[in-house]
């Protein structure tokens, strides 16, 4: 027999229907069928760890109920399908209650209903493996060398505090510049926790608009407002029993601050438009290209929510910093991209390192990654050298001041240059001009 061969025991000791069940089981051959007389000798054969059993009820040595109990505190895995002609609905509720998976009348026509039985729950073992595999590739792809690739003493100062994260339930704050991976941080936590087989949900509070971010956390009940056509339930709520990552949590307007922090003090929240509160275990994990307590000191977050949010801190640190870690990257990268295009493998050549190395990579690992990828592609042969990395030019602000604008299209292309580095947001580049977000979206319109 193959070593992977679906195994199913037959337990009855009527011989002529235990030779029945045993024939109709055998009409598949990807079935391995052993058959036992007695409850004894089915348990003392577990350890060859069957995925069915069938059951009489009645067995000459033990009560079927006892024999149920006992496989599966040796094993709960094993399904158990009980065979008999007892037809108390009382007992046959029971045997379900203690893990059976189904319950036949004996008959001499049992064959489909046994084999569709059997089949489902040979399906229902292929998904659970198959889920098993691919929680195991998510838990190896988010493992802390796969998340932040490096060797630099600062890299290996967050590989030791994302693994004291994973031991608690603690909350964690990561901080650090725009693209310094601080979802994937967040990610190799969870997915490395005891939570890792439940949800990982983000929120990206600055994507929300105001209006709509109590009903994006929180959820609501249907005829709350105008267009709630349906219930809803909010992010809280899926990720109840994992993780709830609030990045950007800076962003958040903070007449919505108080709501946060009753949740998150009380572990529980209130849909919109409801008077009954829903119970909530999550970890939360939030993240901010900002200094959370210098937003304390200007009245924009409360002090009572930084304290609640402080728990484990870890700050990402710019890429500029981390030194050799570009070059471990840049050929992470160049693997995996060239992999997923399935293109030639390429390398760096020196001078390309070298040109590497020199630049400050405002944009961090994001910025990396796109420039690698955009060098990869350039590369007309199996190494890819200086000329193939194109890197924004450290003068091409001064560029500005060399044409003749007016101040009006000065402030415009200035603003439209910082879009482009800050990835289109308008709160980030209204924070660095000092100016407020609706001049932004003025002058962008005033264009058109």
């Amino acid at each position: 027999m193959e070593s992977n061969a679906f195994k199913i025991f037959v337990v009855e000791d009527d011989e002529w229907y235990n030779r029945l069940l045993v024939h109709n089981l055998s009409l598949n051959p990807d079935y391995e069928i052993q058959s036992f007389a007695t409850g004894k000798s089915c348990l003392d054969q577990l350890h060859q760890q069957p995925d069915v059993v069938t059951l009489d009820y009645r067995l000459p040595d033990m009560k079927g109920l006892e024999v149920l109990k006992q496989i599966k505190e040796i094993n709960e895995d094993v399904q158990v399908i009980l065979i008999s002609e007892q037809e108390d609905i009382e007992v046959v509720v029971d045997l379900l209650k203690h893990g059976a998976y189904d319950y036949i009348v004996k008959s001499k026509d049992i064959r489909e209903r046994l084999l569709n039985t059997v089949n489902n729950i040979r399906k229902e073992a292929q998904l659970k493996d198959e889920i098993k595999t691919l929680r195991k590739e998510v838990k190896k792809k988010y493992s802390y060398q796969n998340t932040i690739v490096g060797s630099s003493p600062a890299t290996q100062k967050i590989y030791d505090l994302i693994e004291k994260a994973t031991r608690t339930n603690v909350t964690v704050s990561v901080t650090g510049e725009t693209g310094t991976g601080k979802e994937l941080v967040a990610k190799a936590i969870h997915y490395n926790s005891t939570r890792a087989k439940q949800p990982f949900v983000a929120v990206n509070m600055a994507a929300i608009p105001t209006d709509l971010i109590e009903s994006e956390l929180f959820g609501h009940e249907k005829g709350a407002f105008t267009g709630a056509a349906a219930r809803r339930i909010g992010k809280f709520e899926e990720a109840n029993s994992g993780t709830l990552f609030l990045d950007e949590i800076a962003e958040m307007d903070i007449s919505l601050q108080a709501k946060l922090l009753r949740a998150l003090q009380e572990k529980e929240i209130i849909r919109i438009g409801s008077n009954k509160p829903v119970k909530i275990d999550c970890r939360i994990i939030i993240a901010t290209n900002k200094n959370l307590l210098d937003e304390v000191k200007k009245g924009n977050f409360r002090q009572d929510l930084y304290y609640r949010f402080y728990g484990l801190p870890i700050d990402l640190p710019p890429l500029r910093e981390r030194g050799n870690d570009i070059i471990l990257l840049a050929k992470s990268f160049i693997t995996n991209f060239c992999k997923e295009n399935k293109l030639e493998p390429k390398t760096l050549t020196a001078e390309a390192s070298k040109k590497l190395l020199a630049y400050p990579f405002p944009g961090n690992v994001r910025e990396l990654k796109s420039v690698i990828e955009l060098a990869v592609t350039l590369a007309d042969d199996r190494e890819i050298d200086a000329g193939n990395l194109i890197l924004d030019d450290p003068t091409d602000m001064e560029s500005l001041f060399t044409e003749n604008m007016t101040l009006r299209e000065y402030n415009l292309r200035l603003v439209k240059r910082l879009l482009d580095k800050y990835d289109n947001k308008p709160k980030v580049v209204a924070e660095k001009l000092d100016i407020g977000v609706a001049t932004i979206y003025r002058m962008l319109k005033e264009e058109d």
